[in-house]
């Protein structure tokens, strides 16, 4: 196993720790809000370090390929989950951002059929960013309704912009 690999895995068994300190904090900000913000803020850097490492030390794998973007949407989804449990995120919101992942994922699936690899997208690595550094600011500031706002706007947009994107470029595959 490969050292971008095991970065990958820290980030998934971070994500229980995170959801506990999350679930201690109710929703609130405080010493576990900022525990979960710490923690996500560290998870979310292992997905800027593990993919640097794969590519400067040629650590690329089938394996990571797979286990580095199954990392971050649960890595975001289980934040989007808990603030939508709160009644901080809309249900509206994680639905289009869980149809966009589903829909992506199964336009790969076809394109892997056919021997296509779909690479990731600019756009979608913007979303990604974009959607942690969102969550951040929720997580830092969970009573600001302007900010959730813009960054529930933000994700939105990011997330239809990029699902987009693939299948505008990609949709020859379903042919």
């Amino acid at each position: 196993m490969t050292t971008a690999t095991k970065i990958t895995l820290l980030r998934v068994l971070m994500i229980p720790v995170y959801l506990v300190f999350m679930y201690l904090s109710g929703g609130a900000a405080g010493p576990w809000m900022f525990a979960s913000l710490a923690v996500f803020i560290v998870a979310s850097l292992t997905d800027f370090v593990d993919g640097y490492i794969a590519r400067r030390y040629n650590q690329v794998s089938d394996f990571g390929k797979f286990l580095d973007p199954l990392a971050d949407k649960l890595l975001v989804i289980s934040a989007m989950t808990m603030f939508c449990e709160w009644g901080m995120w809309p249900a509206w919101a994680l639905m289009i951002v869980l149809t966009r992942e589903f829909a992506v994922t199964g336009l790969r699936l076809v394109a892997a059929g056919k021997g296509t690899v779909i690479a990731a997208g600019w756009s979608g690595k913007v979303k990604t960013a974009s959607t942690m550094i969102g969550l951040c600011v929720l997580m830092a500031f969970p009573q600001v309704d302007i900010l959730r706002w813009i960054v529930i706007a933000v994700v939105v947009l990011t997330t239809l912009y990029s699902g987009a994107e693939y299948f505008i470029k990609n949709g020859s595959c379903l042919k």
